[in-house]
């Protein structure tokens, strides 16, 4: 292995300067990656330093990349770069997402397409595509002149058509055409210096505090604010779109279309609430289309738990359809490709394939692509196979139906992909009928068509498949709706694979789908997390292009921040000892008012607590000896409970035989009115439920990326993922309360994402005094509670 210094000197060598090599070798993972890279690209002298500064970038983009398979398709990036096909930032991250797609299967065309090789506008073109822009908002950029060209600088580099666009070119171009437009600067244009205001009076100052900014909707910018308007997609058969209209009324018309094969994750709550919350924000419909098109993977409970997380997270569909509703209209259209000369029927094994697509015997990409031996025949002997298949003649694996496209194309997913697969299983909706079934190739385009979509919003992975799926609507003359790509969410440190989780929940790691550690959306109402939070932090994240990389600690934090302003407080003792007041009474009770929150919140209302004789502290508020930082019970340090009128102070402490403080004996100061160094919490012997386990939940994996452990994933598996606490307190009255008012629904003021949950354990919701937010679980019976923390209060708390 080599040293610190060896690398530095390895980076130096190719052209980093000293501060750059020794920055790269602090990152070890960078570090790899990027010795691999000069690997890969044979570097051995001084490179040019805008060609290091984009390999510098790849080796950062690398991290992304997971499989061996991946990696080695990284090496067509490299050699992109140092041929000087690939020239930006950009376009690193763009080949990089293109090669994690598609692994082994990465071709250099197929790179050059993804990363927009060749596109680069030239000078005119950015100019002419700026001037386009101005001339639609020209009223907005003529009004703030020059003080407008900073914010006219970055939505021109938004601007999808100039995606591919040299960076540096924007500015000159924008400050020759404010020239031209504006004029020199004048008075009009120098920014004249306010005086300072004075200070508004209390009372104004607080009745601007009272007014709550509404959310920024992330519907009505970037990604989604620049789609088209209903109508506008272009269609090869212009005669279709009036059909399409008569059908939609010009009204937004979406869908999401899982696959029943497993429990949706939160990535997909992303792609819910884009397809659902863009229709219903353009007071359009939005269809709960079920893909429903491999029937070997598809079981009866993922129907159900799709259909709940989307009511779960507020979306009612305007309609529930099933691709396997459409199979007649498939097959028909099937045998119209065929007809039409633009399908054939093909013998060929997988392997031989993969060799038509250029893919080498040692494995590696970039052979000579060649068409399939059956792909002329003829129409009629076509016709014939394909009922054959259809009839049961051929087993899986020995025919497929492939469209005839364009095997000399660039792109992958014109390279004669399958429409039909032979498959012997029957269907959860039709039975036995079918022994064939239509690929997600063939299906998705067309029933987006049926259905009369006019925004057919996915994730960038499906970036190369919108020329197939126009390719296929307009070879069989159906309308063709418009595809556009948005960034799909991730969250690191966890796994989101349904094979990864099926293992852990098989093996035992997990309590099963909806274990609170994972990352379903089972997981996470289970947990707690309201849908409100969920919507909320995908609303502050927006929808770009880009993948979103988010962080559990993120996350959490946006979650911490919502139930901050809608859960009510608790008094939660987890490792509770008993007290005794010596000087009162048997009987005594004092009774106090608590607010379920402090502050001027009097939605979440008040509930009575008595004070008795006997009562419980937690362990942690009681030490035998103090010092300067420690302010809480100790002998000869009164401390103050929560809103009871007197400090208590030590008397006599009870230790079992090991030193374990069993009891306190406790004085109750009311005889003098003196105030504590701090307060804490306490609950009455008679207020006091037992909790049968409170489950505190960490990380479930150590790194933020499990599935790159040598190891496998499984060997990242944090061994304290859950703590158990039994025999927990907690105010009994208080719970029973917040529970028959459950689900208390308090919604955010300003907030569109307020939804009404329906009652269940998970909405049974308060924050535990100084411990975190928790909920009840599912496992909780009328005799034994059990409690799920959400998150901590603060996100250093596991360090304190």
């Amino acid at each position: 292995m080599a040293t610190d210094e060896e690398l530095a000197a390895l980076f130096k060598k190719i052209g980093l300067a000293d501060k750059k090599a020794a920055d790269v070798v602090k990152n070890k993972k960078v570090c790899d990656s990027f010795v691999s890279i000069i690997d890969e690209g044979n570097l051995t002298s001084t490179t040019d330093e805008k060609k290091l500064n984009l390999l510098q970038t790849l080796a950062v983009e690398s991290k992304a990349l997971s499989s061996d398979e991946e990696v080695a398709a990284r090496k067509l990036v490299t050699d992109a770069v140092l041929d000087g096909s690939i020239k930006t930032t950009l376009q690193v991250t763009e080949a990089v997402s293109y090669v994690k797609q598609n692994g082994a299967n990465s071709t250099v065309e197929g790179l050059h397409v993804a990363a927009g090789v060749g596109a680069e506008p030239s000078r005119e073109q950015v100019k002419a595509e700026i001037l386009k822009y101005i001339d639609s908002n020209r009223s907005a950029v003529e009004s703030k002149r020059y003080a407008g060209v900073p914010a006219l600088l970055g939505e021109a580099k938004k601007l999808s058509s100039l995606k591919w666009a040299a960076p540096a070119m924007f500015k000159p171009i924008i400050d020759e055409i404010a020239l031209e437009i504006f004029g020199p600067k004048d008075e009009r244009d120098v920014v004249k210096k306010e005086k300072k205001k004075k200070a508004p009076a209390p009372e104004k100052k607080a009745a601007a505090a009272a007014v709550v900014e509404p959310e920024r909707s992330m519907y009505s910018e970037g990604f989604l604010g620049d789609l088209h308007k209903p109508g506008e997609n272009p269609q090869a058969y212009p005669e279709l779109m009036k059909e399409h209209l008569a059908f939609t009324k010009g009204k937004v018309f979406t869908r999401f279309p899982p696959e029943p094969n497993g429990f949706l994750h939160i990535g997909h709550s992303k792609a819910i609430m884009v397809n659902f919350g863009y229709a219903k924000y353009h007071g359009g419909n939005c269809y709960l289309r079920y893909d429903d098109t491999n029937p070997e993977a598809e079981e009866e409970i993922y129907f159900q738990q799709i259909k709940s997380m989307v009511e779960w997270l507020g979306f009612a569909p305007w309609k529930i359809t099933y691709s396997s509703d459409y199979f007649d209209q498939l097959y028909e259209l099937a045998e119209k490709l065929i007809l039409s000369g633009k399908a054939y029927v093909c013998h060929c094994t997988a392997e031989e394939v993969k060799a038509q697509r250029g893919m080498k015997p040692d494995g590696t990409l970039g052979g000579e692509r060649f068409p399939s031996p059956y792909r002329d025949n003829t129409v009629e002997k076509n016709l014939d196979e394909f009922r054959k298949m259809r009839d049961g003649f051929y087993n899986p694996g020995e025919a497929t139906l492939r469209m005839k496209q364009d095997i000399n194309s660039p792109s992958p997913q014109m390279w004669d992909l399958v429409a039909y697969r032979v498959l012997n299983a029957p269907h959860h909706r039709t039975g036995d009928k079918w022994k064939i079934y239509p690929t997600y190739d063939f299906t998705h385009c067309l029933v987006d068509s049926f259905e009369n979509i006019s925004h057919s919003l996915c994730t960038t992975e499906f970036r190369l498949s919108r020329e197939s799926y126009e390719w296929l609507c307009d070879a069989l003359h159906v309308y063709r709706p418009q595809q556009k790509e948005y960034g799909r969410l991730n969250i690191t440190g966890t796994i989101m694979s349904k094979r990864k989780i099926a293992k852990l929940v098989n093996e035992g790691y997990v309590r099963g789908w909806d274990d609170p550690r994972l990352f379903t959306l089972a997981s996470i109402k289970r947990r707690g997390v309201p849908p409100g939070a969920i919507l909320s932090f995908i609303n502050t994240l927006g929808v770009t292009t880009s993948t979103t990389n988010i962080q559990v600690i993120r996350f959490e934090s946006s979650v911490r921040q919502y139930l901050d302003s809608t859960t009510p407080r608790l008094m939660l003792v987890l490792e509770p000892i008993l007290c005794e007041v010596e000087n009162v009474p048997e009987d005594f009770a004092e009774e106090v008012e608590m607010s379920y929150k402090p502050g001027s919140d009097a939605k979440f209302g008040v509930r009575k607590l008595t004070f008795t004789k006997r009562f419980y502290i937690d362990r942690s508020d009681y030490r035998d000896e103090v010092d300067k930082e420690y302010f809480r019970l100790a002998p000869g340090q009164p401390v103050g409970l929560m809103k009871v009128p007197y400090n208590v102070s030590v008397k006599e402490v009870v230790k079992d035989d090991s030193g374990k403080v069993t009891k306190i004996i406790v004085n109750y100061d009311n005889d003098k009115k003196s105030k504590p160094k701090t307060y804490i919490q306490w609950i009455s012997e008679k207020n006091a439920k037992p909790v049968k386990e409170v489950r505190i939940y960490n990380q479930l994996f150590k790194s933020e990326n499990p599935s790159a452990h040598p190891d496998g994933f499984l060997s990242d598996i944090t061994e304290n993922s859950e703590e158990v606490v039994k025999d927990a307190l907690i105010e009994a009255n208080g719970l029973k309360e917040i529970d028959e008012r459950s689900p208390l629904n308090i919604g955010i003021d300003g907030s569109e994402f307020n939804i009404l949950e329906k009652k269940g354990p998970e909405t049974v919701r308060f924050q535990a005094l100084r411990i975190g937010y928790f909920c009840v679980d599912l496992d909780s019976t009328g005799q034994d509670l059990v409690l799920n923390r959400i998150v901590s209060l603060k996100e250093d708390s596991s360090k304190n």
